[in-house]
């Protein structure tokens, strides 16, 4: 196979996106679409060297994995092992649990089921997790397993059968990843099936780009024009660079909207050839270098973005994330000079050698993960009073429905005294963070609560959140409850929470029955949804039940447990109070449209307001909104209540329900 500069130097421009998207950078919102280049990429080559190894006579499945691991495993366990050392002196128990995990899965090409099943609504973020990044390897390995072996049988039936499948294949992958985009956001974007057809788009590529180099080339294999392929070179650059720059974490991804980069690259590599405008840009010499280490530098940016992100308080600052952008890439170029080339290099390393150290650092990672992952994260580590002060990020949450885990109205999770439920509970996850105590509470007085609260959706009849897709029941959801309370007699006090401010004031909720976000601007479109919450409650009320609304709840300024721990575990002497809270005024400001919504609902007898900010705010500390009691945590994060800020907002409700007759 002729060696390309210009494949090098798309290797540079998808690997830099990436990069840069990690650090956090919102002008590249995008930079994921890097990883779907290089998905085209490998599908390409792998290809045509399978292809011109098998006309050669010399392709075997052994030597096909042995190749692979040269060029996959010495790095990545280098890598690995660094996070190892690092993860054990800065990562709190909860997270080195977690990498314990990714430690057991990355040697056995799984890191991306791992991610996906351990998705969840608590979980840390994605940009706390050194070695998320791998789920792409874990794609192409299995990806890799497969093919070879797939090719093999359908040669046996001819060429035309090969290509056929493959399309075949790529269609039916391309299908499910459009429709899962909305109904399973996380199996789409982490697995194999749904992520295959960008792989096999490559190795569409790679079956035409050696048929017309070998054999009698169809009629308009060598009619395309200087012209045309300029224009087209030009053409698939733009299209890559505009699903960095368009794209963000909103684009339902991978759908039909990953066919923007996909083809962008399939268009590079056919038509940017090194006498074309854009091949003699990708072909420079310093993309090209950058191209050569693109795959350690992939390696190294994660780690060193999450393990800085885990030392430091506050977010790193950009001037340190420019810094780790350099380090990684200079990382990178010691990785492929020492670690990469010789290992590739047979005369250094013999096929026994390489498969042998392969086995023998999965084993060990593996071990040492698994060990990790059964004692907690290694708790020992650390000291009791970082461990107190993080604890409430996994106080006792309840059962509630989530995507994915969703629980139907009529199967809903009672607490409480279960004899005597006159209580019901609506709302999303901030709902859901009350549930727990206040079945404590309802139990002492032999009461209790059905708990319908349902993740990311908001008790209000008549919308649905637009993000969420078809397959997330929230309009269906809300219509059971509200049934189902307005036919149970002995349900007598309904109690709404929700995180309001975010619907009320963002683009995320439609009306179910006119879809006006398409057709109306967003100015309208808030109205219409501000309407729908008033006149929603009022539906309510009129069923005769009592309804306690919960107003907003005071948003912390940063994640509070995990602030406090790395407070007492890397202490310099900052004030928390001045760091975690916000001050009244901007909680007023914040919430000044939602409460307005709520207020002009109107007195009733039968309608009950809790205001969390005469709990949180201008009590504890003057003039601002306490995010901790004493170092105790009033959230579990930044915004869900902890069993203690539940505690104190559910016995406002309770001065109400126990005098209720």
């Amino acid at each position: 196979m002729t060696y390309r500069r210009e494949i090098d130097g798309l290797r540079a421009l998808a690997v830099l996106p990436v990069i840069l998207f990690h650090a956090g950078f919102p002008t590249f919102s995008g930079g994921f679409v890097g990883v779907d280049v290089f998905f085209v990429i490998s599908g390409y080559l792998i290809t045509s060297i399978i292809l011109a190894e098998r006309q050669a006579g010399t392709f075997t499945l052994v030597g096909f994995y042995e190749r692979r691991a040269r060029r996959i495993l010495p790095a990545l366990f280098v890598v690995m092992g660094v996070c190892s050392v690092f993860s054990w002196l800065w990562l709190l128990p909860s997270d080195m649990k977690m990498f314990s995990q990714s430690l057991v899965a990355v040697p056995a090409f799984a890191s991306n089921i791992l991610f996906y099943l351990t998705s969840s609504y608590f979980e840390p973020a994605a940009e706390l997790k050194p070695l998320l990044h791998t789920w792409s390897l874990s794609v192409e390995e299995q990806y890799y397993l497969l093919y070879p072996i797939m090719l093999i049988i359908a040669w046996r039936f001819g060429k035309r059968w090969i290509v056929a499948v493959l399309i075949l294949l790529t269609g039916m992958s391309l299908a499910a990843a459009h429709y899962g985009s909305t109904t399973d956001p996380s199996f789409t974007f982490f697995l194999l099936p749904t992520r295959g057809w960008e792989i096999l788009i490559g190795a569409l590529v790679g079956f035409h780009a050696f048929r017309t180099s070998t054999d009698i080339p169809p009629p308009t294999a060598h009619s395309q024009s200087s012209v045309v392929r300029q224009v087209l070179g030009i053409l698939g650059l733009m299209l890559c660079a505009y699903g960095v720059w368009a794209f963000d974490a909103r684009t339902p991804y991978p759908s039909v909207y990953t066919l923007v980069p996909t083809i962008g690259t399939v268009c590079i590599i056919l038509f940017a050839t090194q006498e074309t405008l854009v091949g003699k840009l990708l072909g420079h010499t310093w993309l090209v270098g950058i191209g050569l280490i693109s795959y350690s530098a992939y390696l190294w940016h994660q780690p060193l973005f999450a393990l800085a992100r885990h030392r430091s308080i506050e977010p790193p600052s950009n001037s340190l994330l420019y810094s780790l952008i350099v380090a990684s890439l200079l990382l990178a170029y010691l990785s492929w000079k020492y670690v990469e080339t010789p290992f590739r290099c047979r005369q250094s390393f013999t096929r026994k050698q390489v498969f042998t150290i392969g086995v023998s650092c999965s084993v060990a990672f593996m071990a040492f993960g698994l060990i990790g992952y059964f004692n907690g994260g290694f708790p020992n580590r650390i000291s009791n009073e970082v461990i107190a002060a993080q604890r409430a990020q996994f106080d006792e949450l309840g059962c509630m429905s989530e995507m994915g885990k969703y629980i139907p109205v009529a199967e809903s999770c009672i607490v409480g005294d279960k004899r005597n439920v006159r209580v019901a509970l609506l709302g999303d996850s901030i709902a859901g963070t009350l549930s727990f105590e206040l079945g404590n509470a309802l139990a002492s007085h032999s009461l209790g609560l059905v708990n319908m609260s349902f993740g990311h959706c908001p008790p209000i009849l008549g919308v649905y959140r637009v993000d969420r897709g078809s397959t997330h029941r929230c309009p269906e959801h809300n219509e059971e409850a509200f049934d189902y309370v307005k036919e149970r007699n002995d349900i007598e006090i309904l109690i709404f929470a929700g995180y309001w401010t975010m619907y009320v004031e963002s683009p995320l909720l439609d009306i179910v029955s006119s879809n006006v976000r398409k057709s109306t601007p967003d100015d309208k479109r808030i109205q219409l949804i501000k309407e729908a919450f008033v006149n929603s409650i009022l539906r309510y009320i009129k069923t005769g039940k009592t309804v306690i609304i919960v107003y907003p709840i005071p948003e912390a300024s940063r994640h509070v447990p995990r602030y406090l721990a790395k407070q007492a575990m890397f202490s310099n002497g900052y004030n928390s109070d001045r760091d975690l809270t916000i001050s009244y005024e901007a909680y007023k400001a914040r919430n000044k449209e939602t409460i307005q919504v709520f207020d002009s609902i109107g007195e009733h007898p039968n309608l009950i307001r809790i205001r969390p900010d005469t709990i949180f705010c201008n009590t504890y500390i003057e003039a601002s909104c306490v995010a901790h009691v004493n170092g105790d945590s009033v959230y579990r994060d930044e915004f869900h209540l902890s069993n203690l800020g539940a505690r104190l907002v559910v016995q406002n409700i309770m001065k109400h329900i126990v005098s209720f007759p």
